[in-house]
């Protein structure tokens, strides 16, 4: 009986060590890297600029005007609503290409106000729908990381009005049109 006394006692002494053993082990696993950290674990910097309110105010790059390229012509404005053809009118010669030209640039020179239709790797159906609709329109080559674009924005027109009306008649071609934009 003594011996069974003696092997109980070494049993619950070698399990109250070996739960101590692994009390120490996860003490020391867990908690002495966490106490013995020195430096705080570093997080990337992030850089946000918040202007001031002495500052000026939020203005956006000027879009840049685009180079006189042969394939990107703005579309001839067109005449406003034609009124019954008078008999003068018919005798005089049509008006010659360059002098079209010449009004189209000049009016393209007064308009303020372009309305954006989108950026398109091949514009051809939009420029359909476009021309189909009878809407002034204009293209630009925009360099991107994935190649050359063609901005079509509509317009230029005169007024704030006229380019409200063509946003309009763009959401009801289909397109959505951006915010209209005052041309540099």
């Amino acid at each position: 009986m003594a011996e069974s006394q003696d092997v109980n006692t070494l049993k619950r002494r070698g399990r109250r060590r070996l739960v101590g053993a692994i009390a120490l082990l996860l003490l020391a696993v867990i908690v002495l890297p966490w106490i013995f950290d020195q430096q705080p674990r570093q997080t990337p910097p992030v850089s946000v600029r918040i202007p001031s309110q002495d500052e000026t105010p939020f203005t956006p790059k000027p879009v840049p005007k685009p180079a006189p390229v042969e394939a990107a012509k703005p579309a001839p404005v067109p005449d406003p609503a034609p009124a019954a053809p008078k008999p003068e009118a018919a005798k005089r010669a049509p008006v010659p290409p360059p002098a079209e030209r010449a009004r189209a640039e000049a009016a393209l020179a007064n308009a303020q106000f372009v309305v954006p239709v989108g950026a398109y790797a091949d514009p051809a159906g939009v420029i359909g729908k476009l021309k189909a609709a009878k809407m002034v329109y204009f293209t630009e080559p925009v360099a991107t990381a994935k190649g050359t674009v063609m901005r079509v924005r509509a317009g230029p027109y005169a007024t704030r009005a006229a380019a409200e009306n063509a946003h309009k008649q763009l959401k009801g071609l289909g397109f959505t049109p951006g915010n209209i934009t005052e041309r540099p």
